[in-house]
């Protein structure tokens, strides 16, 4: 259940604040200088591109969130339940970090060694979860090659749509260029996810008593708060992982040799040539977007469970 309502949740996070994914993409893409900040980026979009370009990318921006936040709630809840305590069912704070960055593979792997007491996914769940991640990646790669092309008029662009840019990064680059970017991608989610259910957990009950489990329903503006404040600290912890999976999704191999060949040597050749803040390039439209989409991700997901609790679980 919090995997489908992670899902309705992601469709209205898209549909609300895709313009603000695009002008952070093309801030973190722009090493001339063009753009003077959000407004006059945003401005420089709508009058030389029209307003629809401030929502290129929205099919796969979409199914990205559909996807992440479905497979996020889901596979946190299932993770959490192997970190609780088996006599109070409590959850300690390191255990709910672990949770938060688990629902990559690779850490779920990790969760099944060390507490091989919980047998809690068989080896389909942990199939799907890999395919799905691996599915999130391409997204994220067709997104961002949609969102950096200038112009509306699909005789002049590179790539006319999300099949037709999937299949030129293949015919180009190969299979694998449509994964570029993926260890930075693994470490923003990873850590953001991390800070984000930790503190929206501590936010909860820090301002409305509300402990998990405890049968309370948030009311949807208490909601709105908890997830506002919670996504405010992942963007700040993670700006460089997405600047630098940004720039290595962006470049494409059919221009010649690649500028970065990996995660570390991107930070280094940003930091040499740009400086620190160029790592932490278009923060302020990431604060503008994440915040108020966990505002309005957390408040349908909590009303969502909420009902599910009350109409089946109670009932049981």
């Amino acid at each position: 259940m919090k995997a489908v309502s992670g899902s309705i949740g992601g469709i209205m996070e898209a549909c609300c604040l895709q313009p603000i994914d695009v002008i952070k993409t093309r801030l973190q893409l722009d090493r001339s200088g063009n753009y003077k900040g959000i407004i006059h980026c945003g401005n420089t979009v709508v009058n030389s591109e029209g307003v629809r370009a401030l929502w290129k990318g929205l099919t796969p921006f979409a199914t990205h969130l559909t996807l992440k936040y479905s497979l996020r709630m889901g596979s946190n809840a299932l993770l959490q339940s192997a970190f609780k305590d088996a006599e109070t069912g409590a959850i300690s704070p390191q255990g709910r970090l672990a949770s938060g960055f688990g629902h990559f593979p690779f850490l779920k792997y990790l969760v099944q060694v060390t507490r091989y007491t919980y047998v809690f996914l068989s080896t389909m769940e942990e199939f799907r979860f890999t395919i799905l991640n691996l599915y999130l990646l391409v997204n994220l790669v067709v997104k961002i090659r949609l969102q950096q092309q200038k112009g509306l008029s699909t005789e002049l662009l590179k790539y006319k749509g999300p099949i037709h840019c999937a299949r030129k990064i293949v015919r180009e680059e190969g299979i694998f260029g449509l994964w570029a970017g993926a260890s930075p991608t693994v470490m923003r989610n990873g850590t953001n996810q991390a800070v984000m259910f930790t503190a929206k957990n501590m936010f909860d009950i820090a301002l409305w008593k509300k402990h998990e489990g405890d049968g309370q329903v948030l009311l949807p503006w208490q909601s709105m708060i908890s997830g506002f404040l919670a996504g405010t600290a992942g963007p700040i912890c993670t700006g460089p992982f997405d600047v630098v999976k940004t720039r290595l999704m962006a470049q494409s191999k059919s221009g010649g040799d690649l500028k970065y060949t990996g995660m570390i040597h991107a930070i280094r050749t940003i930091y040499a040539e740009e400086g620190m803040k160029a790592l932490w390039k278009g923060l302020l439209p990431r604060l503008m977007r994440i915040p108020p989409g966990q505002a309005i991700m957390w408040t349908v997901a909590d009303q969502v469970i909420g009902l599910y609790e009350k109409k089946c679980l109670q009932a049981a």
